[in-house]
């Protein structure tokens, strides 16, 4: 393993279930639509378009993509400060594959405003990762591999070489796609769901995995 290249809801912080309170009152707010956290959970890791778009959809809703998902985001960036936390580990972890020489990157389907709001709350920073791929970046979204593809290439690592963190299925599939190894977090789904998407190993959060990194 030379480098690797993390996801970012779920894995590094906390904050699929803030997501799904910010969806659901954009939509409740917008268009009336009682939308509940759970309608969001089969659209977990395909970036927010579909994340929105899905639930929108499930409703009969035809909604404005750029409006609805600013919106979106803008609640959500109101609700973090003080909820959001990094998941056990998370800096544990980083610092000690920064220790070992390895590469890291982030990879999420998500917009760069809500990374810089997420790193903000978590009090990580940019700079600790070599590469970062956000969703504005790539076309295709997981389960695609176009994202873990691009992270790998701005690493400069072989897939091969790399070790994907990922809390969905969507998410490990891209990965394996991709031809990197996967390691399955918890945090979301079932470790039997994640090993059925091509997760290698799996963990309940990045404390778990740290002996991963002597592999």
């Amino acid at each position: 393993m030379l480098g690797v290249i993390f996801d970012m809801d779920g894995v590094l912080c906390d904050s699929e279930a803030m997501m799904a309170e910010a969806a659901c009152l954009m939509l409740r707010e917008q268009y009336n639509v009682p939308a509940m956290p759970e309608d969001f959970r089969p659209f977990l890791g395909t970036g927010e378009e579909r994340y929105l778009g899905g639930v929108a959809e499930k409703y009969g809703v035809t909604w404005q993509p750029v409006r609805d998902k600013a919106r979106a985001y803008e609640i959500y960036l109101e609700i973090i400060p003080g909820r959001l936390q990094p998941l056990p580990g998370t800096h544990a972890f980083i610092a000690a594959a920064q220790v070992r020489g390895l590469k890291l990157a982030v990879a999420t389907s998500a917009d760069r405003i809500k990374l810089h709001g997420n790193f903000a709350a978590i009090r990580l920073l940019e700079s600790s990762f070599e590469a970062v791929v956000t969703g504005a970046d790539v076309r295709r979204k997981k389960p695609h591999p176009d994202i873990f593809l691009l992270a790998a290439e701005r690493l400069g690592v072989p897939p091969p070489n790399c070790l994907v963190v990922e809390d969905a299925p969507s998410g490990l599939q891209a990965g394996k796609a991709a031809g990197c190894r996967c390691l399955g977090i918890t945090s979301t789904f079932a470790a039997e769901t994640l090993r059925a998407a091509g997760a290698d190993w799996t963990a309940t959060d990045l404390a778990a995995a740290l002996p991963l990194l002597t592999r």
